[in-house]
């Protein structure tokens, strides 16, 4: 099919929290929106209807980032629809703590596969159309654990710490090609990753956090908003988005 004239953005695992708020920021400034999850299809649905609502074209897909053949159907029906992508934010992942001991070979591998693969997968299927155009951006979410390790989360701090040294690479080989590659590692923001803690867990939290509170997600929209849409000399770059708590 033809490209259309409008640009298009991929968001994975935008069913909810950080995902869902970085593309109801694209849909608000007319993007053209790709969103996945990779089991909550009436959440995904609900987002995909808000986009709409908003007025841009919204395509969802439930898909397995961490398998290739589900990436590679993803991105074919990307090319039907939209045609290739001007943006890529590689949100999805999932989160494990616990002592290492308690992890299995099986945990470890699936935490490593959904976190770090998924966005090797991602940006080598995105990359075909940004490079024929000379012009895109891809932006990771990532994590303060992947700069600095958290003690129980050794599997996703790990797989984290993977993400930034992997954004830095990608920049570097990219950037002749005018395509920017950055990440956002979070520190604590209000989503549901984060409601496994108590009431004391969280004031405990809070206190070691300068600002005081955590951060919002539509705060690392507006971050991502910027990073993609913004300064083209701007690559490489893990962002830390943390209230100045590391």
């Amino acid at each position: 099919m033809k490209p259309s004239p409008k640009k298009t953005i991929l968001i994975t695992g935008a069913s909810r929290g950080i995902g869902k708020e970085i593309a109801l920021a694209f849909a608000r400034h007319g993007w053209q929106i790709v969103i996945t999850c990779v089991n909550r299809l009436e959440m995904l649905n609900q987002v995909r209807d808000e986009i709409l609502a908003l007025g841009s074209p919204c395509l969802a897909c439930v898909c397995d980032m961490g398998s290739w053949e589900d990436c590679k159907a993803l991105f074919a029906r990307i090319d039907e629809t939209f045609g290739s992508l001007h943006a890529l934010v590689n949100n999805a992942g999932i989160s494990r703590i616990g002592l290492i001991q308690d992890i299995s070979p099986e945990d470890w591998a699936l935490m490593l596969q959904t976190n770090l693969t998924s966005v090797f997968y991602c940006c080598k299927l995105a990359l075909p159309g940004m490079l024929r155009r000379r012009q895109g951006a891809i932006v990771n979410i990532s994590s303060v654990w992947g700069i600095c390790g958290a003690s129980c989360e050794t599997s996703y701090s790990a797989a984290k710490g993977g993400v930034n040294a992997f954004t830095k690479a990608l920049a570097k080989e990219l950037a002749p090609s005018n395509i920017q590659v950055n990440a956002v590692a979070c520190g604590a923001i209000d989503t549901e990753m984060n409601q496994w803690m108590d009431e004391e867990e969280k004031r405990a939290l809070l206190e070691e956090i300068p600002a005081g509170r955590m951060g919002r997600p539509s705060e690392a929209a507006h971050l991502v908003y910027q990073l993609i849409t913004g300064n083209t000399y701007l690559t490489g770059q893990v962002i830390s988005l943390d209230g100045g708590w590391l």
